[in-house]
C-alpha cells in the first residue's frame, strides 16, 4: 500500500547533515541526516504566506474534500520563521494536491520546493500514480520548531500522525483502512530557502522524515 512504498521512498532521499548539525549548533535534537543541505540561502523577504495569504502568482494546493490536512502549529513571534513555516505547510499541501492530481509534474511542489526536496515529492506522486492510489481521511502535523542557522535558512521540524490517513483506489473509491501502529507517527525535517528572485516563496530544500518516533505520538 502506499504508506509501505513511502517508507522506501524516504529512506532513499536520506544523506548526511554535517551542514545542518554544525548550522544548528548540534546537539541531540540535530537530524541524524538530511539530504541538500549544503543549499544557499537566498535573499531575506517575507512570503506572504506567512500570514495565511496565498502569494499572488502561487500555484493551486487544495485538496479532496474527503481529506483533512491539520496543522495544529502556533505561529511563530519571528516573521521569517514564520513565513518558513507556512510554506513548508504549503509543501505538505502541494505534494498531496500532485497525488490528488496524479501528476508527477504538478506545479505546486516545484513552486514550494526545489532539489532534493522536490525528487522526494516527485517520488511520493509517482508512487501513489503507480498504484492508482489517491488520499483520503485526516493527515495531522502539530508541534512544530523553527530554527534559524547563520545562513539565514530556517529548519522547520514537525510531526505527523498519519493514523486517520488512508489511500484510496481510484478505480473502484474503495478505501484501504490500516490500524494505527508505530509507523503511524512520523517526524519531519525540511530545510527551508528563503525567497530569491521573483519567487515569492519559501522552497523546502532538502527533507527528511524519520518513522515510528514515539515522541510523535498521540
Amino acid at each position: 500500500m502506499a504508506r509501505r512504498a513511502l517508507s522506501v521512498t524516504v529512506a532513499t532521499f536520506t544523506a548526511t547533515a554535517a551542514l545542518l548539525v554544525s548550522g544548528c549548533g548540534g546537539g541531540d535534537s540535530s537530524p541524524d541526516d538530511i539530504k541538500g543541505a549544503e543549499s544557499g540561502a537566498g535573499s531575506a523577504s517575507a512570503s506572504a504566506s506567512a500570514s495565511g495569504a496565498v502569494a499572488a502568482g502561487a500555484p493551486d494546493v487544495s485538496v479532496p474534500d474527503d481529506l483533512d490536512l491539520v496543522f495544529d502549529f502556533a505561529k511563530p513571534s519571528d516573521a521569517r520563521s514564520a513565513a518558513a513555516l507556512a510554506d513548508a505547510e504549503n509543501y505538505i499541501r502541494a505534494l498531496d494536491h500532485g497525488i490528488a492530481a496524479q501528476d508527477p509534474e504538478d506545479p505546486a511542489y516545484k513552486y514550494y520546493s526545489d532539489g532534493p526536496a522536490a525528487e522526494y515529492a516527485k517520488s511520493q506522486i509517482k508512487a501513489w500514480v503507480k498504484g492508482s492510489w489517491t488520499v483520503t481521511g485526516t493527515d495531522r502535523y502539530s508541534n512544530a520548531e523553527t530554527t534559524t542557522l547563520s545562513n539565514k535558512n530556517v529548519v522547520v521540524t514537525f510531526c505527523r500522525n498519519q493514523a486517520k490517513f488512508y489511500s484510496k483506489e481510484i478505480k473502484t473509491g474503495k478505501i484501504l483502512y490500516t490500524e494505527e501502529s508505530p509507523s503511524s507517527y512520523q517526524k519531519f525535517t525540511l530545510l527551508m530557502n528563503p525567497p530569491s528572485g521573483s519567487s515569492q516563496a519559501w522552497k523546502a530544500m532538502a527533507i527528511e522524515v524519520k518513522g515510528e518516533v514515539k515522541d510523535c505520538g498521540a
